[in-house]
């Protein structure tokens, strides 16, 4: 990058790491105070630099930087998260536990966007609350947002508002354990098909022990690898429908997914070493919440508002039929699927 375009950058640049490390302090608060329960950095740095913009506004030097931030940053961060996937991993399970998972993926897209539909979301708002129940929460929803071209008050509601169900399945789900008729291995695939980021399952599945966690990481796995594919024909789609991606060079799929892949290659076939593999998910992790301040800073808190009420409702009703479909699944399954 020239030295006057960094330049150009750093006020707003400036603000997002403002904004963020506020967000890492208080998630550090929170975390002490709520454990797996508290709210993520990443969601408090769109609380954050909603609450910025709209108190102080933003000048017009720092809208460079801030839409650096809000979308460079975010498409850096995707392609490190590679870095956390081993396609080896899938040898552990067997062709059914993949087929039903995948299968659940699908049927669980297609739901979330009639669902959000029929509440009157916008399409884009809709798939986006629809990916996230279905794949990887946050993840999933910063990562088909710009295939789709979703405006960013659609990502910081899908964000907002399913970060609040994020919290209650991870403390809801241990407490229905013993009421659930599961077997441990079970127990754990329930939580990896239903929540949303690799931590909170491990925090969910912990409470039936090593062996739920295990499966449940296992699953998990196994609804991220869904996310290159999805991507790969929801831009397919946007081209065919003349949306606002139709105007960009024609790729099969973004850069960034195309990055995320060829880590993950370089990951399973051994070539990242070992001492380095907490090295791409930490940096994203830290990419990701820049940019979410940056998205933050640049979002109007009252569209966010307006959607409110029926985000919830589909995000609600969303997650509902995945944790049924997810739980008949299972227990259709033979009971030694899971180990």
């Amino acid at each position: 990058m020239a030295f006057p375009q960094a330049t150009r950058l750093l006020p707003g640049l400036s603000l997002c790491l403002v904004v963020a490390a506020s967000a890492y302090a208080a998630g550090h608060v929170l975390h002490g105070a709520f454990g797996a329960a508290s709210l993520e950095p990443l969601v408090l740095a769109i609380v954050i630099g909603i609450g910025v913009r709209s108190a102080l506004g933003t000048r017009p030097a720092q809208e460079p930087g801030i839409e650096f931030g809000a979308r460079t940053l975010l498409e850096v961060a995707i392609v490190l998260l590679g870095a956390t996937v081993d396609f080896g991993a899938i040898g552990g399970a067997g062709v059914a536990v993949i087929a039903v998972v995948f299968a659940i993926v699908i049927g669980s897209i297609f739901t979330g966007v009639v669902i959000g539909r029929l509440l009157g979301l916008s399409s884009r708002l809709s798939l986006l609350i629809a990916c996230g129940n279905s794949i990887c929460g946050n993840s999933a929803i910063v990562a088909v947002a710009p295939v789709i071209d979703a405006r960013r008050e659609e990502v910081a509601a899908a964000l907002a508002f399913t970060a609040v169900l994020g919290i209650a399945i991870v403390v809801g789900l241990p407490l229905a354990q013993a009421h659930l008729g599961l077997s441990i291995p079970q127990y754990g695939a329930m939580a990896g098909l239903t929540v949303y980021a690799v931590p909170q399952v491990l925090a969910a599945a912990a409470p039936g022990g090593l062996v739920a966690m295990q499966a449940g990481t296992l699953v998990k796995l196994l609804r991220v690898l869904m996310l290159g594919p999805v991507i790969l024909v929801l831009g397919i789609l946007e081209r065919r429908r003349g949306g606002a991606a139709a105007s960009r060079p024609a790729v099969l799929m973004p850069w960034f997914i195309v990055g995320f892949i060829v880590l993950a290659t370089l990951r399973s076939v051994g070539l990242v070493p070992q001492s380095l593999l907490g090295v791409p998910p930490m940096l994203a992790s830290g990419l990701t919440v820049v940019a979410m301040a940056g998205l933050g800073l640049s979002v109007d808190i009252r569209t966010v508002a307006a959607a409110g009420g029926r985000v919830i409702v589909a995000a609600s009703l969303s997650l509902a039929v995945l944790l049924g479909v997810s739980y008949i699944a299972i227990l259709a399954l033979p009971a030694h699927a899971f180990g």
